[in-house]
């Protein structure tokens, strides 16, 4: 009886604290209902399931690690509603009232979410019991596909998105894209004012990946020369879909070889072939579709090989290089991908430490000559030094903006020659970097850097929480699944057909382009479904994956996937707020990751798994 009012006290303060209106009562004006973001029956009701789900799931252990992630998903929902809301950490920095709420409702997503983990728990440690008999059709099905299952995924998912290559025929072009083109045939754009040109007749820089630049405008070239650049763009098209739909099958039948499941592999399927965003992006010509394909490839390699401790031979130590020089050809930033991964494989994989060393060392070393000697031998500039001060440049600008009138003259005139001060404040947008960053001063010298760094250091000691609050307002939404931005492309671009430079343009199914683009729009608003593209809710899957490869015994998938863990860290040094793009990588792979971790953990932990996670005392963290 005591435990049940317990569970029922809990219960009511999940329920309300979670109901309330945080942003309202800060700033004040409402009172009674308006308190509430839902309803006194809507409460009731979330009482009653609160109460059942605590109660159900109490018996059920979690490890040190698994208390803590729920911890910190609570922390996210704070964090991301107060800067959803009210720009800043006010609404649980504000004052003590404000600091008390927040930390109920704190406690009650902790409760919340820690359930959660419990039924999970549950879930994986429950033991499996045998497998029942199949039914007809998926016994005939799994005949099917265990024949060819690497041609039927392909082919299954090339039909599914054919719908779209047929209404965007040739190819959706962004601006991006539509720049790199005007840059391949040498037509000046914005990025070549962010430079110095080593040459002054070569517009085309480093900003954007040279080699995916080449492919693009070469694909024109293509199609010209059997007369229509839209037959060359849409060339390239069916190459990137392809290129993505093998990425896809691929994964799915490394999955199939698991666990011999046809059933997870026709969710994959429907997954990867009806959800929009699979389709957009294979027809969308960023640079980050046929990256991400290159990251998907990566990432079963490492498990290939962590996995079955193969022998390296030479045809498999080319085929990861040309894998990992690829990645770091087709984004900028995927070098540091590499740098960061490929040590751990090393220390894992140790028997044939040489083997991969040298491939790591001729990866390196094959980017660093293209970087300062192919590149630079055509007069190709490098990308601006601004790309990587996103971070610094948002919290010079913001601190200008709260603090202006704490500025030196001695700090404006640093802060000017690097970022012009005037308009800076004005500048700023706490969710997109480019504003400010576009405005970097080209000729600034090395000591014009350090000068401003000195400035930027100082003005962190003085107001080091407008720092922290600067950053994360560009980066909450990578932890926050109730904030969805959506960076589809569909529109057409007039950009390269200015001037007559390239004869591009959708054919006449503008119906079908308009039905398919509202599809995509709405996904993400579908309950349930759409979190599959929620970035937030994606970036705490990846936190969950970490925290049971651990507490599970199964680090050494942490090296596999170690792609997918730096892609996310990588977006909060990016310049933009829950930008699709930037995710991309973690956000294709996660359906084969969370396929993946299933297999890995449903049915496969022993008892002694479980004694060494239940090794804490957890029933002093249940009290």
């Amino acid at each position: 009886m005591k435990k049940n009012l317990i569970y029922i006290l809990l219960a009511m303060l999940t329920s309300v604290s979670i109901s309330v209106d945080v942003a309202a009562i800060y700033q004040g004006g409402a009172s009674g209902l308006e308190l509430f973001q839902f309803s006194f029956l809507f409460m009731a009701l979330f009482t009653i399931v609160f109460y059942i789900l605590y109660r159900k799931t109490s018996v059920i252990k979690l490890h040190l690690l698994q208390h803590m992630l729920a911890a910190l998903f609570g922390l996210f929902m704070i964090i991301g509603n107060s800067f959803e809301q009210v720009g800043s950490s006010a609404l649980f920095t504000a004052n003590l009232a404000m600091v008390a709420l927040s930390l109920l409702q704190w406690f009650s997503y902790y409760l919340l979410f820690s359930s959660l983990l419990r039924i999970i728990n549950g879930y994986l440690e429950k033991k499996t019991p045998k497998k029942e008999k199949q039914s007809s059709f998926w016994t005939k099905l799994n005949a099917i596909f265990s024949q060819h299952p690497l041609l039927i995924s392909f082919l299954f998912l090339m039909a599914c998105w054919s719908i779209y290559m047929l209404a965007f025929y040739p190819l959706i072009l962004s601006n991006d894209p539509s720049f790199q083109i005007k840059q391949y045939f040498n037509v000046p754009t914005k990025y070549i004012d962010y430079i110095i040109p080593l040459d002054p007749n070569v517009n085309l820089t480093a900003h954007h990946p040279v080699l995916h630049t080449i492919l693009l405008g070469g694909s024109i070239e293509l199609g010209r020369f059997f007369g229509s650049d839209n037959l060359g763009l849409f060339i390239y098209a069916v190459f990137q879909s392809a290129l993505l739909a093998l990425a896809f099958a691929t994964s799915i039948v490394y999955l199939y070889k698991k666990n011999k499941s046809i059933k997870t592999c026709v969710l994959l399927l429907l997954i990867y072939g009806l959800v929009p965003v699979f389709p957009f992006y294979a027809m969308s010509a960023v640079k980050d579709t046929i990256y991400t394909a290159l990251i998907i490839f990566y990432v079963i390699f490492l498990l290939h090989l962590i996995e079955t401790k193969d022998h390296v031979s030479w045809k498999k130590a080319a085929l990861l290089f040309l894998i990992m020089v690829s990645i770091t050809l087709f984004r900028n930033n995927g070098i540091y991908v590499i740098v960061l991964s490929f040590p751990f494989l090393l220390w894992q994989y140790r028997r044939q430490v040489l083997s991969l060393l040298l491939v790591f060392i001729a990866t390196v070393g094959s980017y660093m000559m293209y970087q300062n000697v192919i590149l630079p031998s055509f007069h190709i500039a490098a990308g601006s030094k601004r790309e990587a001060l996103s971070v610094p440049f948002q919290q010079t600008a913001r601190y200008v903006r709260e603090h202006g009138d704490e500025v030196t003259t001695e700090e404006r005139i640093a802060i000017d020659k690097i970022l012009g001060y005037s308009d800076l404040a004005e500048r700023y947008n706490p969710t997109l970097a480019d504003p400010v960053k576009n405005e970097f001063n080209k000729y600034a010298t090395n000591d014009d850097l350090k000068a401003y760094f000195q400035v930027w250091f100082q003005q962190f000691l003085k107001h080091p929480t407008t720092y922290v609050e600067a950053t994360i307002h560009n980066t909450y939404g990578y932890i926050y699944p109730n904030t969805t931005k959506w960076y589809i492309y569909y529109k057409y671009s007039d950009l390269i057909t200015e001037d007559n430079l390239v004869d591009y343009h959708y054919n006449g199914l503008s119906g079908l382009r308009s039905v398919l683009s509202g599809y995509g729009v709405a996904f993400p608003y579908i309950p349930l479904l759409g979190l599959i593209v929620n970035i937030g809710f994606n970036g705490w899957i990846l936190l969950f994956s970490v925290v049971y490869f651990i507490v599970y015994r199964k680090r050494k998938y942490l090296i596999c996937f170690s792609p997918l863990y730096i892609s996310f860290l990588i977006c909060f040094i990016s310049p933009a707020n829950t930008y699709f793009r930037y995710a991309m990588p973690y956000v294709f792979c996660m359906p084969f990751l969370v396929s993946y971790l299933h297999v890995l953990l449903k049915g496969k932990i022993s008892q002694k798994d479980l004694e060494l996670k239940n090794s804490v005392d957890n029933d002093i963290i249940n009290t």
